[in-house]
């Protein structure tokens, strides 16, 4: 699943769409996690694009008056064409303007579209933490946030109601430079720990922003190029694999139905 990094590179990707207007959006294949529906989405027609920000993993499309709203969910793409393409399988969508087409493809179906003419119509947006790469997410907002909780810090710091976009990849990075065990329960873990984990997690975002993201699967930016953060990985995927730093071999264990990757040596 394309997590904040690999999102907000999209959403750089997509700046040269700023300034124009949308001639239209075609709908081919409308099913998505929630239905596409042409006629509510052309409502977007004849309005000009604002600017394209990023919420969570959600990109946001502001219009003159209302919004676009996509999530890539599992395996969703975004690409900017100048000339588009021949359809390929599981091409959903087009927005079109006088010089782009924006084409999502997506093969698993949990991403979506959806317009607004507010975003505190969309309930998903009004109940999501801070961003975690803006100054409100400190150290004391995370102690406070999980310092009576007994669920292992892992799912906490992957709870978009605690604080956005940290993915399985990136909670599994920054808790082993931090040291923790994705199993300690968010009770156990002190405020030098929750100053040392806001700080490294800002850090791993932003490195996992300037590579571009990570490319497992499906996922390629605006311009279908690759991430590379991938290669930086120092636990997530490496199970069985030893310890860049210990040589113990990397576990990886189910959490909240995802797979955690972590040193059982360096991690406590």
């Amino acid at each position: 699943m394309p997590e904040l990094p690999e999102v907000e590179t999209v959403k750089n990707g997509l700046q040269d769409l700023v300034g124009q207007t949308i001639n239209q959006v075609v709908v081919r294949f409308p099913r998505l996690r929630y239905p596409l529906d042409e006629k509510i989405l052309n409502q977007a027609a004849g309005q000009q694009i604002i600017a394209i920000t990023r919420r969570a993993k959600y990109l946001v499309i502001h219009l003159e008056t209302g919004f676009l709203i996509c999530h890539l969910g599992m395996s969703g793409r975004l690409t900017l064409f100048k000339n588009a393409p021949d359809l390929v399988k599981h091409d959903h969508f087009d927005i079109v303007t006088a010089n782009f087409t924006l084409r999502y493809n997506d093969p698993r179906r949990f991403g979506c579209l959806l317009y607004a003419t507010k975003l505190d119509e969309l309930s998903m947006l009004n109940e999501l933490g801070p961003e975690p790469l803006e100054k409100e997410f400190t150290a004391e907002y995370l102690h406070k946030a999980i310092s009576k909780r007994k669920t292992p810090i892992k799912q906490l710091i992957m709870d978009n109601a605690i604080v956005v976009g940290v993915g399985n990849i990136y909670a599994c990075e920054s808790l082993f430079l931090c040291g923790i065990s994705p199993l300690r329960a968010g009770n156990q873990i002190t405020m030098a720990e929750c100053q040392q984990l806001v700080d490294i997690i800002k850090r791993v975002l932003q490195q996992a922003i300037a590579a571009g993201g990570s490319s497992l699967r499906d996922y390629k930016n605006a311009n279908g190029e690759l991430g590379y953060f991938q290669q930086s990985h120092n636990v997530y995927g490496r199970a069985k694999q030893a310890c860049k730093i210990c040589n113990t071999l990397i576990l990886d264990v189910r959490l909240g139905q995802r797979n955690s990757f972590y040193c059982p040596n360096c991690q406590l």
